[in-house]
């Protein structure tokens, strides 16, 4: 990997630039805090080729969310579920307002049917 490499990685969100060590001390939580959101399916951390657990921020985003749901209070496997559902929700919400818009263009030409010329005969 060169400098530039690095460079076009800074602002890459999906970059597992984190060490479990590392992404416990930014979260302030537990390294067997991130392996158990791990096991429940919340975040799979990349491995780096001698097999250590990597994570991109994204994926401590949605650690800090899982940590602030269990710090209030609810059990782990409930906060990931919650984070889970939310995700979902918010892509059908995406979905929704993108047919809201096709919906709302004016209807694109008419195609000639199968068999059918546009010229006259």
């Amino acid at each position: 990997m060169t400098a530039d490499d690095s460079y076009d990685r800074i602002d890459d969100e999906d970059y597992p630039a984190y060490t479990i060590g590392r992404a416990a001390e930014m979260l302030g939580t537990t390294q067997g805090f991130l392996r158990a959101i791990g096991e429940a399916r919340l975040v799979t951390p990349l491995r780096s080729a001698g097999g250590h657990r990597r994570y991109s921020r994204y994926q401590l985003r949605i650690a800090a969310r899982a940590r602030e749901l269990v710090d209030q209070g609810t059990p782990i496997e409930a906060a990931c579920r919650i984070i889970i559902l939310e995700d979902q929700l918010e892509e059908a919400q995406r979905i929704n307002a993108e047919y809201r818009r096709a919906a709302e263009r004016p209807d694109p030409p008419a195609m000639p049917e199968a068999g059918e010329s546009s010229e006259a005969s």
